[in-house]
């Protein structure tokens, strides 16, 4: 079965995305554990992004509470106050970090306390939609390849133009033929880093993908010498027949 937009009518009309993105991953664990070696274990995880609102009377009230530059410390037997050393900031400004999206599956090596061998992660149109969480999301890919994590990305997002993995490489000063000479805005890729040689390198399975075309498989990487194969078109068919979207 193809690929639908659900961002447009006639899908949008049957199922939001964040219901595809809420179910997908739990189905997808689904098509992981009869796959995966002894040892390994897949695991959900969901968390929506929000706005921090401050309780402005709350935040006042601590900050005067907070704002003398002495305490009385008193000790059990009616020690003599102290002054805490508290410096100035050199830099206080008004900041909008909001929290990421997360529709993610990750995979943990239960041999090795529960090691983080594979993430799986589920673009949303809040990773796409600002510069800032755009980069959050591309240091959070890099940080994960830096420890040995294998990452794939499934990026379905067709309202927003823009191509995370592709910022990805420009991080670490590379580029992907397959993704140019203008990069497609949906894409499903895994990254995997390894040394060579002594040397750190990255190697990466990177497929465009088109409204109306079936979904590749995926290899996710355990280590480096052992991997399985996502069937990521037979998980995404799974989640549109539970949701009703034809």
């Amino acid at each position: 079965m193809p690929l639908r937009d659900y961002f447009q009518p006639p899908v949008s009309n049957v199922a939001s995305w964040e219901e595809v993105h809420g179910g997908w991953p739990m189905v997808i664990v689904q098509h992981l554990f009869p796959i995966l070696p002894a040892g390994y274990v897949a695991a959900p995880r969901v968390h929506r992004g929000s706005q921090i609102e401050i309780d402005v009377a709350t935040y006042e009230k601590n900050s005067e509470s907070e704002a003398s530059p002495t305490s009385s410390r008193a000790s059990g037997n009616g020690g003599v106050a102290t002054a805490v050393w508290e410096p100035p900031p050199t830099l206080e400004i008004e900041t909008d970090l909001p929290e990421q999206d997360e529709y993610e599956v990750r995979i943990y090596d239960e041999a090795h306390a529960r090691e983080l061998v594979a993430a799986i992660e589920l673009v949303s149109p809040a990773n796409k939609d600002r510069a800032e969480n755009r980069r959050a999301f591309v240091a959070k890919c890099a940080a994960l390849l830096q420890k040995n994590v294998s990452v794939s990305i499934i990026d379905l997002i067709t309202t927003r133009h823009f191509n995370l993995y592709t910022d990805l490489l420009e991080l670490i000063g590379r580029t992907d033929p397959a993704m140019s000479p203008a990069p497609p805005p949906i894409y499903a890729v895994t990254c995997r880093s390894r040394k060579l040689q002594g040397r750190p390198r990255v190697a990466a399975w990177a497929y465009p993908l088109a409204v109306g075309q079936p979904l590749p498989p995926l290899p996710i990487w355990l280590t480096e010498e052992t991997r399985v194969r996502l069937d990521l078109e037979a998980s995404y068919e799974d989640t549109c027949r539970v949701l009703h979207i034809r």
